[in-house]
């Protein structure tokens, strides 16, 4: 599966976004190295702090599946935005334990506008399982 087809799954994946307050739906496909697409959208709820983005959604289920960092091998992210998206500082946070260096990251918006980041692009100084140690 190429970008282009992944980003055509992001964006799929935000027609299940369940944003009654915000309607700003994003999608997020992860392409796995079985072959297999994961997807999420973001779930809004009325007490903010319990959204849950769509990045998470799909790195959460992947997770779930038993699948691990060195199984995704790419990451597509949309949103109706006026440039490409950016995630959340959150996600940036859960995307920098959850994938690892290789993985390409798209950041895309429905008018095909698109970025090709890393991890380590979108959070530079990452808080890591390293920073715990004495």
């Amino acid at each position: 599966m190429n970008k282009e087809e992944l980003i055509q799954k992001a964006i799929q994946a935000r027609d299940n976004a369940y944003t009654p307050y915000s309607k700003f739906n994003v999608g997020c496909a992860l392409l796995l190295k079985d072959g297999s697409v994961i997807i999420g959208a973001n779930i809004e709820n009325a007490s903010y702090g319990l959204t849950n983005c769509a990045e998470r959604s799909a790195l959460f289920a992947a997770y779930s599946k038993g699948y691990r960092q060195d199984d995704i091998l790419s990451m597509a992210i949309v949103g109706d935005t006026d440039k490409f998206i950016s995630p959340c500082g959150a996600c940036r946070q859960v995307i920098s334990e959850l994938v690892n260096e290789k993985t390409a990251i798209y950041l895309s918006n429905l008018n095909n506008d698109l970025k090709e980041v890393n991890k380590h692009d979108l959070l530079p100084f990452s808080f890591t399982n390293k920073d715990m140690e004495k």
